[in-house]
């Protein structure tokens, strides 16, 4: 007999990523980190610390330290979705970004900083609170009311928080259609995306809580309503330091907000580039299956996004917490991590040599059933 039948290999798999997972708490510290670090050298690109850890170290050690294919077993998945340690391991990244949001606040508003150092200030918060945003979208998917508003709480200091309805009841629904303003076209640069997703998104979240709202017997204007809900915790926070620290302190709240909602944007963009779900004969879209979405499954920055990147499957159960997400061999594969992917993204020349080819192999040379541009699937 073979002796492997003798054990049971389930029983002995165990999760070699958890501890790991508690590096993501450090992202929400960036603009402490570039405080100390400019305490420490004297040095002004330190500033700059938030930014250049996200864009530089991260994407260097998804070189060095390559890709995680492996899956849970899917007879301990339950185990590790019950398991709190997983669940605490965000819930502490609130309080982290909040004290780090305060901190570098206080500094941008009361020290005497260059215009390029202040600008640094703002831009590393601004990775911190937008790398939040992907915070609130892991708490945002659960129905405890708890999850819900930490999640609320984790978009407040961008000032983004109608993401908490519209990501969950109308990208969801509509992904990888021509109608869901967070799913890219082909041919579509990423700035001509942020208006569109930004403007499309806003007008979405609005919708579904007035129709969520109505059928409740409610009007929209309510303090049952998620959005306003969401947007009042911003103003109390905004709020809050300006009456603390006076008005200079206000351009580094909307730099950091400019730069962390389009962190999401950027991300929403390469997500599901050109992707597209066929129309079945009922005029319905198909299920969104593994190949709606691009994946990467470099670990680092896995590691540092709750596997944000094993993107397919949280589409397909979008309940199913970041410790249980699978890869899929099915699933059309990004070149790079999230973090180079980005930097390409800003650069649409550099996206379109890089992507565009990717698109057409994935449709086999079919792009009748990409997701294009509406120009160019006219010509």
């Amino acid at each position: 007999m073979n002796t492997a039948t003798l054990k049971d290999p389930q029983a002995e798999w165990h999760d070699s990523r958890r501890y790991w997972w508690l590096l993501s708490l450090l992202t929400m510290l960036l603009p402490v980190g570039a405080i100390l670090l400019v305490a420490q050298t004297g040095w002004p690109l330190m500033w700059w610390f938030g930014f250049l850890f996200v864009f530089g170290v991260i994407p260097l050690f998804d070189v060095l330290l390559g890709e995680e294919t492996a899956n849970p077993p899917e007879e301990r998945v339950a185990d590790l979705e019950a398991d709190r340690y997983y669940r605490w391991a965000v819930y502490l990244s609130v309080p982290l970004l909040y004290g780090a949001f305060l901190a570098a606040a206080w500094v941008a508003a009361t020290w005497d900083l260059a215009w390029y150092s202040y600008l640094g200030l703002a831009i590393s918060t601004g990775c911190a609170t937008g790398i939040a945003i992907n915070t609130g979208h892991e708490l945002g998917h659960k129905p405890d009311p708890l999850e819900k508003w930490l999640a609320k709480l984790a978009l407040a200091p961008v000032f983004y928080g109608h993401f908490f309805v519209e990501h969950n009841r109308g990208h969801h629904v509509r992904v990888s259609t021509p109608e869901d303003p967070a799913s890219s076209r082909f041919g579509e640069t990423f700035w001509a995306f942020l208006p569109r997703t930004v403007i499309g998104s806003l007008r979405s979240a609005w919708h579904l809580e007035k129709q969520r709202l109505e059928r409740r017997g409610e009007p929209v204007w309510s303090p049952n309503n998620d959005n306003l809900q969401a947007w009042g915790l911003s103003v109390l926070l905004w709020g809050g330091l300006v009456l603390w620290l006076g008005w200079a302190v206000l351009p580094f709240l909307v730099i950091q907000s400019l730069f962390g909602l389009q962190l999401l944007e950027v991300v929403n963009y390469l997500e599901h580039y050109g992707l597209r779900r066929e129309v079945r004969a009922n005029g319905r879209y198909e299920r969104c299956r593994p190949e709606h979405s691009w994946n990467s499954n470099r670990r680092v920055t896995n590691i540092f996004l709750y596997q944000l990147q094993r993107h397919s499957d949280h589409h397909a159960y979008p309940t199913r917490s970041y410790q249980s997400l699978r890869h899929f061999d099915e699933s059309p594969q990004l070149p790079g991590g999230y973090a180079s992917m980005i930097l390409l993204a800003w650069i649409p020349p550099l996206w379109f040599r890089v992507m565009n080819p990717r698109v057409v192999a994935h449709y086999h040379g079919d792009m009748s059933r990409a997701n294009i541009k509406p120009e160019l699937d006219r010509d």
